[in-house]
């Protein structure tokens, strides 16, 4: 904390363009305007193969709402997870999803030729470059940088220092805790770290008042939270706008507000009228209760592909549209069960909070020493987290040994999806195959439910599952592949590095001389740096002998019955 006092007494904090424009010093004086003043800002998510095409999708955006008289307040840029590695790593790991970074002049061009104020959210705060990347940053003149939530979840490609992250963090942190009175926040996405992996909405709730108890009162920084990407119900999500205002005392100032992600289909039709219903109630919310978080119309595509720049700008434009509608239609809505849902996170989420910060004194550690909390909540993981701390009944049959008094959507979507998957793979020409195999399964990138509901499947019917879960590195899969015959190996992936990770897999399997068959399943593409947005690779995938599967375990049962595979039985 010593060092990050003195680090920030050389910061001087940039000037965007964003700025200028809005005469403020920082995006949270931005915000607070705009929570006096009843104004909803609007977020975009761009990231393209590089910085130049990204600056230049921004400039497209930009244009596009002008023409529209609409504005975007805020751009989240989508950076490639090489961004959390120290530099001198980062071309040793797969590219993936969004630019990155790689001089000063990139750095300097943020925020200066487009006055959409930049977000800087993924792979930033958490990660071994969080010290390097925040003074970066806030050079620039980015004002509210995260993402916290990432750091208890995620991993840098290829790294696995616990501890140096641990450090990194502490002291990124504190660096915005010695320029707070200049309006700098730390952004969390709660359903983007352990969030997104904890079954009831309660604990959810708990978790964000541990991380307003660490950050603020143990860092002394400003903690701006984000929910919603895997919330679908309407109540739920009004009620969290109430919710994490209760939680930060009435003193609540939010990034973004997440869209929904979860309901959306290959139908982009269908998924345009679900993001107007959901913004309706976002923006709703905030005509109620103020906090400050941008709305986020999320482009039709969103959960399949990374959006082109003309589908994010369609996305504004409707937004804007269902705001005309959600201000004739707010002083209609009753939002007593929102309210109620939120009076269930104050109360069961303090409980969660006081549980976890008793168990962990009881447990040797020091809970006025931040690096130790996120050090060991880190190494907790979420499932013994919520098992030790939870605010339900204790109940050996459930999934975590306790009864879930609020089910999260996405733990609902998950059993949903293994009730509607469970027919089928009891039937006997696929059980017969499946039964007493050993068959790995991980995931390239934070995404994890997919795996989670295959686990359950294969499990039920049989099969002796190793399971790695999410950000397993090629080599790490290798390693476990080499402890134990397999019968098959089983990769999601989602975040545009499928071919550039599945040539790494393959050698290392190769080195560690591991026969069994390899299926990936999820978003089968990759960034290639001089276009726009990551291309499927899926034919290149069975070219370097990688079986693909469009379903879940659509070919599981065919995959099961090759003994031995030749390259052209891969292909």
């Amino acid at each position: 904390m010593n060092e990050a006092r003195e680090i920030a007494k050389t910061i001087r904090i940039g000037r965007t363009a964003a700025f200028d424009k809005w005469g403020v010093e920082s995006e949270a004086e931005f915000k607070r305007a705009c929570i006096t003043s009843g104004e909803i800002s609007y977020h975009a998510h761009i990231g393209m193969g590089s910085w130049d095409l990204t600056e230049r999708a921004l400039a497209n955006v930009f244009h596009e709402a002008n023409l529209n008289n609409i504005e975007v307040h805020r751009a989240g840029l989508c950076l490639d997870r090489r961004m959390g590695l120290p530099e001198a790593m980062r071309s040793k790991a797969a590219a993936e999803t969004g630019p990155l970074l790689e001089t000063p002049a990139h750095w300097s061009q943020i925020g200066q030729m487009t006055p959409i104020q930049p977000h800087m959210g993924d792979f930033m705060i958490g990660f071994p470059a969080s010290t390097g990347n925040t003074v970066q940053a806030l050079r620039a003149g980015v004002t509210t940088i995260g993402n916290l939530s990432q750091y208890f979840a995620h991993e840098a490609p290829g790294w696995h220092d616990h501890v140096a992250t641990a450090v990194e963090t502490t002291r990124s942190i504190a660096i915005l805790g010695a320029l707070r009175d200049r309006g700098v926040m730390l952004h969390s996405y709660l359903e983007d770290g352990f969030g997104a992996l904890f079954l009831d909405c309660t604990t959810v709730a708990g978790w964000a008042y541990l991380e307003k108890y660490i950050v603020e009162d143990l860092l002394g920084a400003k903690l701006s939270h984000c929910i919603g990407g895997l919330t679908s119900d309407p109540v739920k999500r009004a009620g969290w706008v109430f919710a994490l205002n209760e939680i930060h005392d009435g003193n609540c100032v939010g990034s973004m507000f997440y869209g929904d992600t979860i309901s959306f289909s290959r139908n982009f039709d269908e998924n345009r009228g679900l993001v107007a219903e959901y913004l309706l109630w976002d923006i709703m919310a905030q005509l109620e209760c103020p906090t400050g978080h941008a709305v986020l119309p999320l482009p039709v595509t969103e959960a399949f592909r990374s959006p082109s720049w003309e589908e994010i700008a369609e996305a504004q434009i409707l937004g804007h549209r269902v705001e005309a509608t959600a201000r004739r239609l707010h002083s209609r809505v009753d939002f007593s069960d929102s309210r109620t849902f939120a009076d269930h996170m104050r109360r069961h989420g303090k409980r969660v909070f006081e549980n976890a910060l008793s168990g962990l004194r009881a447990a040797g550690v020091d809970t006025a020493n931040p690096l130790q909390m996120l050090y060991t909540l880190k190494k907790l993981g979420p499932a013994l987290f919520e098992e030790l701390f939870g605010a339900g009944q204790p109940d050996a049959t459930e999934l975590r040994a306790r009864t879930v008094i609020v089910p999260t959507d996405i733990f609902g979507q998950s059993i949903q999806c293994y009730k509607d998957n469970l027919p089928r793979f009891e039937r006997p020409e696929l059980a017969d195959r499946i039964a007493g195999k050993r068959i790995l399964l991980a995931s390239t990138d934070v995404h994890e439910h997919a795996i989670m509901v295959l686990h359950w499947l294969l499990t039920n019917t049989g099969a002796e599952v190793v399971y790695l879960g999410a950000e397993a590195d090629p080599d790490q899969v290798a390693e476990k592949a080499g402890e134990g015959p397999l019968d098959a190996i089983l990769i999601s992936t989602h975040n545009g590095m499928a071919l550039d990770y599945g040539k790494m897999l393959v050698n290392a399997l190769a080195e560690k001389q591991v026969r069994a068959p390899v299926l990936f399943g999820g978003v089968l593409n990759q960034k290639r740096g001089d276009l726009d947005l990551p291309v499927d690779v899926t034919a290149e995938l069975a070219q370097v002998g990688i079986h693909t599967d469009c379903g879940l375990g659509n070919r599981l049962g065919a995959l099961l019955t090759l003994e031995k595979p030749t390259c052209e039985e891969k292909t």
